[in-house]
């Protein structure tokens, strides 16, 4: 009768400490992961900001307000829409067409300061909504004191990344300063108005399972 043999010690250690590499692998890449993305939430401010100032310059008009696109761009299909020429935009930062807000993104790409196609912001790293608003005392504190002038939001951001991008670029709170948010409820993403509270707590409340649209002031 042949006698059956087990595991040695050694190998036992050696395939322990072969899934604690793989476990570690894993949960290294995960955080990459969520560092690449919470980077690029902050490079689409930046960038949103800059071309807004890059436009500004070339043509002395707010993307999307701009009085003199149709004009301009004469063979755009569909074709570009004129805005106010008031300096404010018209619509909410969730508005995908037929506002100043959305017509915002068209006049960019039309410029070629950002790439793609049509009206409306492009989807954040969360998938959610990046896209541009004016502020009229949107996300008002307990004061009544809130945002005024252009602001850009993004929608879907996961609590942990929301406290981190506040932290990085501002106060770490979501109701002071220059980046403030409102949680997320279950009809999602809300447009910042006179009437929308920012978040009440000092701190992101970091559950796991909240989101947060954050907006940022110009």
């Amino acid at each position: 009768m042949k006698k059956q043999t087990g595991f040695t010690l050694i190998e036992l250690a050696i395939v322990l400490v072969i899934i604690g590499l793989l476990l570690g692998g894993v949960l290294k890449g995960q955080e990459l992961i969520q560092s690449a993305k919470i980077k690029n939430v902050i490079n689409d401010f930046s960038s949103t900001t800059v071309s807004i100032y890059g436009y500004q310059d070339r043509y002395k008009a707010l993307p999307g307000n701009d009085a003199n696109a149709a004009g301009r761009w004469t063979t755009a299909s569909p074709l570009a829409i004129n805005g106010t020429g008031s300096g404010k935009l018209v619509g909410t930062f969730l508005d995908k067409v037929g506002k100043e807000t959305s017509q915002f993104w068209y006049h960019l790409r039309l410029a070629g300061f950002i790439g793609g196609s049509g009206e409306g912001g492009p989807a954040n790293a969360y998938g959610g909504v990046l896209g541009v608003q004016d502020g009229v005392d949107s996300f008002n504190t307990a004061a009544g004191t809130g945002f005024k002038g252009i602001i850009v939001c993004e929608s879907n951001i996961p609590d942990k990344a929301a406290a981190a991008i506040d932290n990085q670029l501002d106060d770490g709170k979501p109701g002071t300063g220059n980046i403030r948010a409102v949680v997320q409820g279950a009809t999602g993403a809300v447009a910042p108005d006179a009437t929308t509270k920012v978040a009440t707590t000092d701190v992101y409340i970091e559950t796991g399972t909240t989101s947060y649209t954050i907006c940022k002031s110009q």
